[in-house]
């Protein structure tokens, strides 16, 4: 036994020796978790945004507000790749601690990560992006998805647009919700005139020229930019790519990689003369522009007189910027620092691209640089088409996850969002109900080119929505409706893309330029049919719409009909919305009748019936059919308790709600707003409209069968009833009075 004084002294030194070993842990996990604040677009706070330029053609607009400015503790590469990583990852660190509690993508292991073994110390990456109209707008998000899936840093996508792409990408980044990502827009149309007076041969027009003007363009604050042609595919960290920054020497100010083809050599062709370049020259479709050091070397005056004196020979350019870009690097070679080539790996004919790799692992960047896109000659395209295809079809909701290690920013819309989903009751019985209203579709607008009819003071646009499984409607539709129409479509990517093919090769659609198609990707269990209304109503550039449906087919003659009957009912003068009569028939062929003579024939013979008198009569009955029969003008007819006709009503009429998702009551409640707001109900002589037969959807199915389905649909009714009164009062009393006397 110790005697009492050496065991004090024991005791203190062990006491000492744990405190040592306390802060030495401290002092490793403040190095694992070493934080920097990184330059954001909220202005303010933790986050700064350089200020706004003084000249006007910058528009920068942020779309996110959110940060991310701590290291991630993760091994590389996307979280849905960590399973595949795993194992390399852990034989790179080494061993395992066990942790008191499952959780994480481990399970209850946790790795011991040594502070040398932590990435580089999480940044704010920069990418700049030119990119103008329909198609240009779909590449570019199969590029940001590839970028997306590997990305471990917060980015700010810096997109140089026409108004089709900013109206297009606007949309929809700020309904894809991607955490950590930040967007500015710059005006293409207030860039042109810096380079319009350069003549180029290359199938990117003009737009192959703003390139040359993003050192002066972006915020003068900016130091550095990774810049990409909309057709490029990542297949690694975009990180990695910024890091070769660091690798520039004082002088070297573009990173770019030698082209693959022998374009610049002048030996493709007979009398072949390409612009002068340095050896084989240079790609331009990925290119690291360190801005600051450009503006410090007069970039503008370099690239003008070069392309000055060039043109005096060369009368245009064939590559676009890609042109005038070797021109100045072969007069000022030192500008240029050489990318390996994994980073532009360039699939177009006659290219030197296979020496950029002999395995997977070895590519980091492939370029579609051919006019020929997809169908360029390399021994590899089918496993590189492949890659591309991947992202093209990948579920961009995966995208939504939040950066591993990092803290948000200041609160946005959408993380209350977020934050409202995750409060909700899973065991309430309307879970997903609830759940579907909160869900934040992304929103992909005219998805195909799409140009908006001439102004016309009665025209009329159709309005209606489908998924994948009415997609078989829409040359019928197309052939009834010669006038312009806005359609919203619920599909998923893999299903937007085989619209896009179906659509191509249609003669009927692909002839058609005034009906946009806008693209709502499917999420959550139930059908969002009023969001899906909503995004193809606030579309539509006509000042009436006819609110249809996808299943209806509209009498040959309603288009001409409807916009007469606008101009004399006056319509831009009183609160009207004029009642399409609906009727349906069971029979998958059907002589269509082209007058209502022949449809009250085939209504008599059986052919044809009023719209669900069998199964649901109050939502039409308030039509009035016996007197549309003998009507020789329009006739006022008056609400009633669950009236759901097909209507023609101003733009600018209330939007459907949208906790009515799924099956039951979506128009119900939409009418009952119109007459809340003392709309008019006009019945057409004339008009008519023909429901086509079709196995019903899921969500009628689950309607039928679930008493559970049916309680929430009530609760909805109720809930919406309560809104209802509160914004119009007293005069709301007579629907809740109506619905109970059924």
């Amino acid at each position: 036994m110790l005697p009492r004084g050496r065991g004090r002294l024991k005791a203190l030194g062990a006491g000492l020796l744990l405190l040592l070993l306390l802060l030495s842990g401290l002092y490793l996990l403040s190095g694992d978790l070493a934080c920097e604040l990184v330059s954001g677009p909220t202005g303010g706070g933790l986050l700064s945004q350089p200020g706004p330029r003084r000249r006007p053609r910058v528009s920068p607009a942020p779309l996110q507000m959110a940060a991310c400015y701590c290291l991630p503790l993760a091994p590389e590469g996307p979280l849905q790749d960590w399973g595949l990583r795993f194992g390399l990852w852990r034989r790179r660190i080494g061993s395992f601690g066990r942790s008191s509690g499952a959780g994480g993508p481990w399970g209850d292991s946790r790795p011991r990560v040594h502070v040398s073994s932590l990435p580089p110390t999480l940044q704010l990456l920069h990418v700049a992006i030119v990119c103008a109209g329909h198609n240009s707008s779909r590449d570019v998000v199969t590029l940001v998805k590839s970028i997306l899936f590997h990305r471990k840093n917060p980015l700010h996508f810096h997109l140089v647009t026409d108004g089709v792409a900013r109206n297009i990408l606007e949309t929809l980044f700020h309904t894809w919700m991607v955490p950590s990502v930040f967007i500015s827009f710059y005006d293409a149309d207030e860039l042109k005139p810096e380079v319009a007076w350069i003549p180029n041969k290359h199938y990117s027009g003009i737009y192959g020229l703003l390139k040359l003007t993003l050192p002066r363009a972006l915020p003068p604050t900016l130091a550095r930019v990774i810049v990409l042609d909309t057709d490029i595919t990542f297949a690694s960290d975009i990180a990695d790519l910024w890091a070769v920054f660091a690798r520039f020497s004082d002088k070297q100010v573009i990173g770019l990689v030698e082209n693959q083809s022998d374009w610049y050599l002048g030996n493709l062709w007979k009398n072949h003369r390409p612009w002068p370049a340095l050896g084989r020259g240079f790609n331009t479709g990925v290119i690291l522009l360190h801005l600051e050091r450009l503006r410090q070397v007069r970039w503008e005056q370099m690239w003008r007189l070069t392309a000055e004196q060039e043109l005096l020979t060369m009368l245009a350019t064939s590559l676009a910027d890609q042109d005038i870009f070797n021109a100045v690097i072969k007069q000022y070679p030192w500008l240029v620092y050489p990318l390996l080539c994994s980073w532009n790996v360039q699939l177009s004919d006659h290219t030197r691209a296979e020496q950029c790799y002999s395995e997977v692992s070895d590519l980091k960047v492939i370029h579609w640089n051919s006019p020929k896109k997809l169908g360029v000659k390399n021994k590899h395209v089918e496993f590189f088409r492949n890659l591309y295809l991947t992202f093209l079809e990948y579920d961009g909701n995966l995208l939504r996850r939040e950066l591993f290690g990092c803290i948000s920013g200041p609160q946005t819309e959408p993380s209350q969002t977020r934050q409202a989903l995750v409060e909700l009751e899973e065991d309430d019985a309307c879970y997903e109900f609830r759940q579907q209203k909160l869900t934040v579709h992304r929103v992909h607008l005219t998805f195909l080119p799409y140009e908006p009819p001439a102004p016309h003071p009665h025209d009329v646009t159709l309005v209606a929505q489908l998924s994948m499984d009415r997609l078989q409607m829409l040359e019928a539709l197309c052939r009834h409706w010669p006038g312009p129409m806005s359609l919203a479509l619920y599909l998923s990517d893999a299903e937007a893309q085989q619209f896009l093919h179906f659509a191509q090769a249609s003669e009927v659609l692909s002839a058609r330029r005034d009906v946009a198609y806008h693209i709502v990707y499917r999420e959550g269990p139930l059908y969002p049919v009023n969001l899906l209304r909503n995004v193809a109503l606030g579309q539509a550039h006509t000042p009436y719409v006819f609110l249809s449906d996808i299943d209806f087919l509209p009498a040959y003659s309603l288009y001409d009909y409807l916009r007469t009957s606008i101009k004399e009912l006056s319509l831009a003068t009183r609160k009207a919305a004029l009642v399409v009569p609906a009727f349906e028939t069971l029979r998958y062929r059907l002589s269509f009748p082209t007058s209502k003579t022949e449809l009250l024939s085939l209504l008599d013979a059986g052919s044809l019936y009023t719209f669900r008198y069998h199964v649901w009569p109050r939502g039409h009955e308030p039509t009035d059919y016996a007197r549309w029969r003998e009507a020789q003008a329009p006739y006022r007819v008056e609400w009633a308790a669950d009236y759901e006709p097909y209507v023609v009503v101003p733009r600018d009429c209330p939007r459907y709600d949208p906790r009515f998702v799924g099956f039951g009551w979506n128009k119900v409640a939409h009418i009952m707003e119109l007459d809340a707001q003392e709309y008019e109900f006009l019945v057409l002589p004339e008009a008519f409209a023909i429901h086509l037969p079709h196995a019903p959807s899921l969500d009628i199915s689950r309607f039928r069968s679930s008493p559970t389905y049916r309680l929430c649909l009530r609760t909805l009714k109720d809930e919406f009833h309560q809104d209802l009164s509160r914004r119009y009062g007293s005069a709301a009393l007579k629907y809740l009075t109506a619905q109970r006397q059924l």
